[in-house]
């Protein structure tokens, strides 16, 4: 499946234009390799996203092509959660 369509799938990202953007813009890696809308995802690959200052990995634990709302959380666990610090100069 490509990468646009699974964040929107799974609702980790809830436009695929603004996916599609994301990924396009370096922001998202596949198991730590820069990945492209267009790049295909499967079972067992970690994605770090970039959101602002919070960097998500989750890794895939199922691929459908559609799904419902409350059964989206089960088609990825969260990995772990980094916040970047912004260093402000005085």
């Amino acid at each position: 499946m490509r990468l646009d369509k699974f964040l929107k799938v799974s609702r980790l990202i809830k436009r695929r234009t603004v996916a599609k953007e994301i990924s396009d813009q370096g922001r998202i890696t596949i198991n730590g390799k820069v990945a492209k809308s267009s790049s295909d995802v499967k079972f067992g690959d970690e994605l770090a996203i970039k959101f602002g200052n919070k960097t998500m990995v989750v890794k895939i634990e199922r691929i459908v092509e559609t799904t419902k709302k409350e059964e989206a959380e089960h088609m990825y666990s969260i990995v772990r959660e980094e916040y970047n610090e912004t260093v402000s100069e005085d």
